[in-house]
């Protein structure tokens, strides 16, 4: 079996690092990157050594399979062209800017016997892992994400740009029809929401409650699940947690073990694998257009609520920035 040939499209900061991770990976080539922006292909080119496609239909010819970092609304078209000439994609979140063009990719690669993975590339980490090796019934979560001002991917919301990862890892671990979700959110400095906090009730009795924040001066992760047996902690960014359990009428504290590793390479051989072998991707592009649909509502009812917009919701107040940007331990 000839060695799968890989490349990325868009060589922006995460861009490069899926070129970077190709380029390490012994089990394929990274063989081409190509971005709109020929000088940013050109500066990824010489400095991992990899050819420079000059157009989309020219890279489509040099690759197997690809990784498409480029900015959301673009993701559509760039996936369809790439699809429709047979190759497999990774395309980073969100799949798409609307849940019409997220299924349509779904479908197409379906039809033409394509992987299609989204990049939720907490899916990978070894955090998470090592949460779902002790995960039993969770009836309640708490989820924080927190960051400073990123200076991109200001198209979307806060929601849109970090919250969808939650809202993929929640739907994955509860695994039961979410029956109403209470979302409020303010923009601070952008023009969508920088601050943004859900929460969820489940058909199955549990309850999750989602932050986040691109507008921190600290950069925090963090997942907590309260179960019938224990109550877990556990920190991405870390890598590490902690479980308390009930024993003999005494709380003991637990650490969990978590085999540390790059999220981002776990994902891309995992996409690599899949793509050699015909496997099913932990994120496809249909799990990743349900998580699209629910991002989607949030950011509506967010922007309904937006005084600047139409009128508030009365029964909702909107909590204190204070509140929301600081940290809980």
């Amino acid at each position: 079996m000839s060695i799968l040939r890989t490349g990325v499209v868009g060589t922006g900061s995460m861009g490069m690092n899926h070129v970077r991770v190709y380029s390490e990976l012994e089990s394929c080539k990274l063989a081409a990157v190509y971005d709109a922006n020929s000088a940013a292909a050109e500066a990824a080119g010489k400095k991992f050594r990899v050819p420079v496609a000059r157009t989309l239909e020219e890279f489509a010819d040099m690759v197997d399979a690809a990784t498409v970092c480029t900015p959301t609304v673009t993701h559509y078209e760039i996936g369809k062209l790439l699809l429709e000439r047979g190759k497999h994609l990774l395309v980073e979140k969100p799949i798409a800017d609307n849940p019409t063009h997220a299924r349509a990719l779904a479908e197409l690669a379906q039809e033409r016997g394509c992987v299609l993975q989204v990049g939720h590339i907490e899916r990978f980490n070894p955090a998470l892992q090592a949460l779902e090796a002790k995960l039993k019934n969770p009836r309640f979560l708490e989820v924080t994400r927190l960051s400073p001002y990123p200076n991109r991917s200001m198209d979307i919301g806060v929601v849109l740009d970090v919250m969808i990862h939650d809202i993929e890892i929640i739907l994955h671990l509860v695994r039961s029809p979410i029956v109403s979700m209470d979302p409020v959110g303010v923009s601070v400095l952008s023009k969508g929401e920088d601050i943004a906090n859900v929460r969820f009730r489940f058909e199955n009795g549990c309850v999750a409650n989602v932050t986040a924040s691109r507008i921190s001066m600290d950069k925090l992760r963090k997942i907590r699940v309260f179960q019938e047996d224990a109550y877990l902690s556990l920190d991405y960014q870390k890598q590490d947690g902690v479980m308390y359990r009930l024993v003999d009428g005494k709380i003991v504290r637990e650490a969990v073990a978590v085999i540390k590793g790059e999220p981002l390479k776990n994902q891309l051989e995992s996409f690599v694998a899949c793509a050699r072998d015909g496997l099913q991707p932990k994120v496809s592009g249909e799990a990743a257009a349900k998580a699209l649909d629910i991002a989607l509502e949030i950011t509506r009812q967010i922007e309904a609520a937006d005084p600047r917009k139409g009128q508030p919701r009365p029964d909702v107040k909107l909590p204190s920035i204070l509140d929301m940007l600081r940290p809980s331990a």
